[in-house]
Formats: C-alpha cells, sequence, structure tokens
C-alpha cells in the first residue's frame, strides 16, 4: 500500500464518522459496524500521541455530551489476548469525557485494523487536528518517521507543513526531559526551546530564560555566544586531517589520471570533484571507474 493511501482512507473514515444511527457501513470491501460499546470493554491505544489532556475542556465536553449525547462516533479496532475486547484508534477523548459524564456505552466505528496501520492512523488524526502539545506533536513526526518508516518529505505532503517546519519540532526531541517537561507545561515556549536545543547546556538556559522571562529574541541573541553541543550538526567539525585529505587525493587521481579534489563538509559530508579535459579523457575516466 502507498504512502498516502493511508492519509486517503483516513479521510473515508472521517466521512463516515459523521452523525451516523446505528447501521453498518459498506467501506471498500469491508463492512465497518457502527454500534454502541460498553465503555468497560474499550482500552486506550499505547501509541497515542496525546499524553495530557485538559481537565477544563473535558469538563466542558463532558457537559455536552451529558446534555446532548456522543454526536460523533469513536473508532475501534478488536484486539485479543488484552483485558479489553476493544482498543481506541481515535477519539479517546470523546471516551474521557463520555466517562466523567457517567454513560456506560459509546457509539463507535468498529473497523479491523492491524497494529501499525492503527498507529498510522493514530498519530496522523491527531496531527491533523492540530491538538497536540509541541512535545506530542514532536513525538508524533518521530513515530511516524520511525515506527511508520515515513521520510521528513512524506509526513510533510501528509500534513501539508513544509519541511523545515518539521525539522524545528524534531529538534525538540534533542532536549532533556526536564527542559520538555516545562514545554509540556507551558513554562517554556517551543520557539524559546528549539533556540537553546543547540545549546551544551539547555536546562541551564531554559532556567535563565524562565527567571528573566527573556523573549526568543533575547533567547536567540543570547545563543550566538553560548557554547554549542557535540552533538549539534552546526558544531561538527571536519574529521580528516589535511594530510589524509592530501593522500586520498593522490591514490585517486593516480587510479584515474585526472586531477580531483576532496571537499568535506561539516557533519562528514562533502564532495568528490573529478576533472577531466577532453571529452575521450571523461570516456577513460568512465570507464576506469566502471570498469
Amino acid at each position: 500500500m502507498g504512502k498516502f493511501g493511508l492519509g486517503r482512507n483516513l479521510n473515508d473514515l472521517q466521512n463516515e464518522i459523521g452523525v451516523v444511527p446505528d447501521i453498518s457501513i459498506l467501506s471498500g470491501a469491508e463492512r465497518v459496524v457502527v454500534r454502541k460499546i460498553p465503555l468497560a470493554q474499550i482500552g486506550v491505544n499505547p501509541d497515542q500521541p496525546r499524553k495530557t489532556f485538559n481537565e477544563s475542556d473535558l469538563a466542558d465536553l463532558s457537559a455536552s455530551i451529558r446534555e446532548k449525547g456522543v454526536l460523533q462516533p469513536i473508532l475501534l479496532r478488536s484486539v485479543s489476548g488484552r483485558p479489553y475486547s476493544y482498543e481506541i484508534v481515535a477519539g479517546e477523548r470523546r471516551f474521557r469525557a463520555s466517562k466523567m459524564a457517567g454513560l456506560t456505552e459509546i457509539p463507535a466505528l468498529v473497523k479491523n485494523l492491524a497494529d501499525d496501520n492503527a498507529m498510522e492512523i493514530a498519530l496522523i488524526e491527531n496531527v491533523q487536528r492540530e491538538n497536540l502539545n509541541p512535545m506530542e506533536e514532536a513525538a508524533a513526526y518521530v513515530n511516524l518517521m520511525t515506527k511508520c518508516k515515513y521520510t521528513m518529505e512524506d509526513v510533510s505532503r501528509l500534513i501539508g507543513k513544509s519541511e523545515s517546519y518539521i525539522r524545528n519540532f524534531l529538534r525538540l526531541n534533542s532536549l532533556p526531559d526536564s527542559v520538555k517537561k516545562m514545554v509540556e507545561q507551558g513554562e517554556l515556549s517551543a520557539s524559546h526551546a528549539r533556540a537553546i536545543a543547540v545549546a551544551e547546556n539547555p536546562e541551564q538556559m531554559a532556567r535563565k530564560i524562565v527567571e528573566n522571562k527573556m523573549s526568543v529574541a533575547d533567547t536567540e541573541s543570547m545563543m550566538k555566544n553560548v557554547k554549542r553541543s557535540s552533538k549539534s550538526r552546526s558544531f561538527s567539525q571536519k574529521t580528516m586531517s589535511e594530510s589524509v585529505v592530501r593522500d586520498m587525493v593522490k591514490r585517486v587521481e593516480t587510479a584515474l589520471g585526472a586531477r580531483v579534489q576532496i571537499r568535506e563538509k561539516r557533519g562528514g559530508t562533502g564532495n568528490l570533484i573529478i576533472s577531466f579535459e577532453s571529452r575521450p579523457h571523461l570516456n577513460e575516466i568512465i570507464d576506469k571507474i566502471a570498469g
């Protein structure tokens, strides 16, 4: 299945999760059953990216559910070998609010989903709804790229955000847990956290920002004079000495009969430049490399 077949399936499911009666809906070759499921038979998804739920928002939703009921079914999948029969794929807020409202059952779509597909839908559904805190959003991108094998380009196209936007969130994952907690609790903004992610001691920087109520601009200015972590990409130095580079150049020039340049960049990447004097000379070089 292509990467974005899942995204299209998610849109189909969102269309199906409208205000619906207790009926079955045909989804491709599979019949997706909409019915009321006892809350006691439902468990939460361990791969749910959203780990924190605002109690005030839950209370408001719970009050609405008590008055009007659950207007939008949640999405479940059947599971075995667990203390519960169904696992939430999408709709944990509605599930939690329904329990707060004293309900004993909830309308749900029950769909057959493999572990990987359930995790993908949960991650994508939360990211697209934009209801995650910065650390949860950063973790969601990491999981999409590591567990679901998405590239950064895949994630960018899927959620409609630029690669630089996603890259900025990925930087937050390098922060120590203490700083991540400050971001989760709202003590430190995501912009402040991104600015200090490359610092050698981001925890010290974070405390200084909070104590002095520093703006993002002040933080970025401060970072110009702060020692950077050796793990920072911008700190990474060239790894080969000049003598090693000269030796490599000589060996390649002897093998190819052509002038060669090696240009190493920070982080170990670089360019190998081979110069040719004529079209026949180019063909000779290619024959040596290929043959």
